[in-house]
């Protein structure tokens, strides 16, 4: 059958189509998407529930002024299942795939809730840093040049290579941001700030080095947007979801990108004076770095490469790593609060008070991008926030 967007009644006839419930099972189904580019239903029978997730031609958040290739329902839904091979208690299982409708089938995790939601709420999440650390160190070590044979992983690249997407990543990131452009969503505190921002020639070269490297550095299968929104977590339980952004690129993105959202929800907190919580979202930058540097270094050792075995350029590696986290985060702070896509940490704010967030996250934001270069411990961090400004409540 010729692919056509789905509505609750055609998620539910694709789902019996597949064998996923019986043809005559009574099903209830909603549609629950609220991302930027999918349809996404819940279904549920009597005795089983799961997702079905549906590719749209066009950015759903735009409309279809802006296509978008069909082809990256097929790249999520192998991005999942190759991370899930080799961490699986971290990843969302994807249950079937289907190319004609570019629909995606997965677990039901309703019992869990977004990780943003919680952060907002100021709920402190067991182990959260630690998980999130383990999830990037085993699949990004396990699809990086240290693990695969060459030719093995150059296979892999052309697989995943994820034009449209990257695009996107692209001018989110590292280039609408830095100029005026009608992609734009700039809070009108934030207009004089973000003109001077355009302005900051230091700035825009650091950033122009970031994207270079996000273009043209291979070194792991990445997740592509690991955020605080494609996270679901729970009692024990820490499931990643939404990888239709991944592709071979540079490590510290990923990494970078975790980072970057703690620090977001902790520019919320730390202006509403909930100090005690804004110190537990810096601890937790700390303890996720420092895990992923000590789990991700612990792998090296095991390198099938003989000449990647050296301690001396594996330390180099993972120094460049942290590097490149640094300089991400700081991008990731930066489009969240000029590009297109803002977050609720901060939106949800009133205004007043989201000027003063988003002042921070700008602040913070561009230190980061300049200070990552020279960076040489996670301590870097810790620095960058004593020197943040009071909080509003202060």
């Amino acid at each position: 059958m010729p692919y056509q967007a789905f509505d609750s009644l055609a998620a539910v006839a694709f789902a019996k189509q597949r064998g996923l419930i019986a043809a005559d099972a009574d099903v209830s189904c909603r549609e629950i998407g609220d991302g930027n580019l999918n349809l996404v239903f819940h279904l549920q029978t009597a005795d089983s529930s799961f997702i079905v997730k549906q590719a749209l031609p066009y950015a759903r958040c735009v409309g279809e002024s802006w296509p978008l290739s069909l082809e990256r329902a097929r790249i999520e839904a192998e991005v999942l299942k190759a991370h899930g091979k080799v961490a699986p208690e971290w990843v969302v299982k994807v249950l079937d795939f289907d190319l004609e409708q570019y629909a995606m089938v997965e677990e039901d995790l309703s019992h869990l809730e977004l990780l943003r939601k919680r952060l907002i709420n100021a709920e402190k999440v067991d182990n959260m840093g630690q998980n999130l650390a383990d999830y990037l160190a085993d699949s990004l070590y396990a699809y990086s040049d240290f693990e695969l044979d060459p030719k093995q992983k150059k296979a892999l690249v052309s697989q995943f290579i994820n034009p449209d997407l990257c695009l996107i990543t692209e001018d989110l990131f590292f280039t609408d941001p830095y100029r005026e452009h009608e992609r734009n969503d700039i809070f009108p505190a934030s207009r004089q700030s973000a003109e001077a921002l355009w302005q900051d020639d230091e700035l825009l070269a650091r950033v122009a080095e970031l994207k270079v490297h996000f273009l043209s550095c291979p070194q792991s299968l990445l997740h592509g947007d690991v955020h605080s929104g494609s996270v679901f977590s729970g009692p024990g339980e820490l499931k990643v979801i939404d990888a239709e952004f991944g592709f071979f690129g540079p490590i510290g993105f990923d990494v970078g990108s975790v980072i970057g959202n703690l620090l977001l929800a902790w520019c919320r907190h730390h202006t509403l004076g909930n100090e005690a919580y804004a110190a537990w979202l810096v601890e937790q930058c700390l303890v996720f770095w420092q895990r992923f540097e000590s789990r991700f270094s612990a792998l090296l050792k095991g390198s099938k490469d003989v000449a990647l075995v050296n301690a001396r350029y594996q330390r180099r590696f993972v120094a460049k790593v942290l590097q490149d986290t640094l300089g991400y985060a700081g991008t990731e702070l930066i489009r969240r609060t000029l590009g297109l896509a803002h977050v609720a940490d901060i939106t949800s704010l009133d205004d007043e008070l989201r000027a003063k967030a988003e002042q921070q996250a700008l602040s913070l934001g561009k230190a980061l991008v300049l200070a990552s270069d020279e960076a040489t411990s996670i301590g870097l961090l810790s620095e960058l926030l004593k020197k943040a400004p009071v909080s509003a409540a202060a």
